[in-house]
This record gives structure tokens, C-alpha cells and sequence, in this order.
């Protein structure tokens, strides 16, 4: 049905630089539903993620993307967060002197401005933030620690995980959060993503290995190469990955 459709992607072309990225790529996610975005290095997987977030250095030549019926380009990347969108970088970046706890006050109290909202008392952030560190298994003396400074890499996908779920995004983008993970962070990391899925929210989730998602279960996979959707089918198509890689693909 068109009002279970959260983001639609048509035709969409982006650039760095002199140097086309993304080449016409397609994807409809409806509420409710995990996609995964596999394919090799150099695919456009990143790109695809940071377009959608909307990073500045990247440039859209051509397509359109909508979010809930609104044209996502029009948006800067604080509008894309306040409408509900959520991206956990692939590498995330150390904030010194700001502290996780007034980094996360500020972000959530900005969502609620931008939503007409009161902003939350200081014993309700603290509540929320207390039972949100828990989801992720985070000890709590990191509310006081600066942002991800001198977190190892776990510590800081970890991190991401607490900040989407401080911010209940609509839809979250996972942008290779097991890149660097061993396996008992990696299930921490998962088991977060899995408590935060809902039937009314989606996720994307862009990855290089089926080890996570041995933990995190897909109900549709994409294969990006060359800057293309080649292939979409369900998750049995990981297996097929997996044994044939990606050559088998085109």
C-alpha cells in the first residue's frame, strides 16, 4: 500500500567530485520491513548512505528520493533528523569536550522542538537516557565521557546504537556498524537494533559479511555493484553470497 511506503528512491545518480558514484539506483522501503545493501568495495554503498543523510560533498546529478510524500533533497541533514531519519556511521567521530549526556540532551530536545514538543525535564532525560544505555548493555558511568573519545571501536558502535535509540528515528541506516566489531559486540549491537524494531519503523542496513546478519534477520536484500541495484530478492540470497560471492551476480 502507498501509505506503508516510508522512503522511496527513483532513478538517482550522485557524484564526488568529477567522479559518478551511484548510477540509477531504485528502492522502495515500506514500514516494517529490514533491507540490506550488500555488494563488494567501491559499489556505492556509502554513498548511497551519505546521500541520504545528506552530506555536502556529495552531489545528486539526477532522481528523486521521498520521505513520507516530502522530497528528501529539499531537506538539509538536521531536517532529515527531525523528520525521522537516523544514519550510524561506518567510522564515528570523536566530539572532545562534549560530554554523551548533554550531546544527547541537545539532540533530543532539538527533535522535539522540531516537532511543536515541550522539551524533556531533566529527571525525564535521565530516566529515558538510563533505560536506553541499558537496551545496549552500556555502563553507566559513559553518560559523563566525551563523545566517543578514547571508546574502543565497539564502545563507539555501541554508542550509535544508544543515540538511535534515544532518538526513535522512523527510519535508521546502518551504514556497516560490524565493520571492526568482534562477536560479542557485534551481538550487543544487534540484539539493540532488534529491540528497536517496530512495525510502524524500517531500517537499512549496509554490510560487507553475513555475520551480522546471523543476528539481525533481513526481509529483503539489495546487491549494489557498480553504482546499480543488480539484484533484490529475500534473505536467501545472503547464502548465495556467501558460497558464490559477488562475481555470481550481474
Amino acid at each position: 500500500m502507498e501509505n506503508d511506503i516510508l522512503l522511496k528512491i527513483e532513478g538517482l545518480k550522485a557524484r564526488v567530485d568529477d567522479k559518478e558514484i551511484l548510477k540509477g539506483v531504485d528502492l522502495t522501503v515500506r514500514r516494517g520491513e529490514t533491507h540490506v545493501v550488500m555488494g563488494p568495495n567501491g559499489a556505492g554503498k556509502s554513498t548511497l548512505s551519505s546521500v541520504l543523510a545528506g552530506k555536502p560533498q556529495y552531489t545528486v546529478t539526477d532522481g528523486k528520493i521521498t520521505f513520507l510524500g516530502q522530497d528528501l533533497l529539499k531537506m538539509s541533514p538536521e531536517e532529515r533528523s527531525w523528520a525521522g531519519i537516523f544514519l550510524s556511521f561506518q567510522y564515528p567521530v570523536e566530539i572532545p569536550g562534549v560530554s554523551i549526556t548533554n550531546f544527547m540532551k541537545t539532540a533530543v530536545n532539538s527533535r522535539l522542538k522540531a516537532e511543536g514538543k515541550e522539551p524533556l525535564s531533566a529527571a525525564a532525560f535521565l530516566k529515558l537516557m538510563k533505560e536506553k544505555m541499558a537496551l545496549v548493555q552500556m555502563k553507566p558511568e559513559f553518560a559523563k565521557r566525551e563523545v566517543n573519545v578514547g571508546f574502543s571501536g565497539g564502545e563507539k558502535k555501541r554508542n550509535e546504537i544508544f543515540q538511535m535509540a534515544m532518538l526513535d528515528p522512523i527510519l535508521s541506516i546502518l551504514d556497516e556498524t560490524d565493520s571492526g566489531l568482534d562477536v560479542d559486540a557485534l551481538r550487543i549491537v544487534a540484539e539493540g537494533v532488534n529491540k528497536l524494531k517496530t512495525p510502524e519503523k524500517a531500517a537499512i542496513v549496509i554490510t560487507h559479511y553475513q555475520r551480522l546478519l546471523d543476528y539481525i534477520v533481513p526481509d529483503i536484500v539489495h546487491v549494489l555493484k557498480d553504482g546499480r541495484i543488480v539484484m533484490t530478492a529475500g534473505k536467501e540470497l545472503v547464502s548465495r553470497i556467501e558460497e558464490q560471492g559477488y562475481d555470481s551476480i550481474n
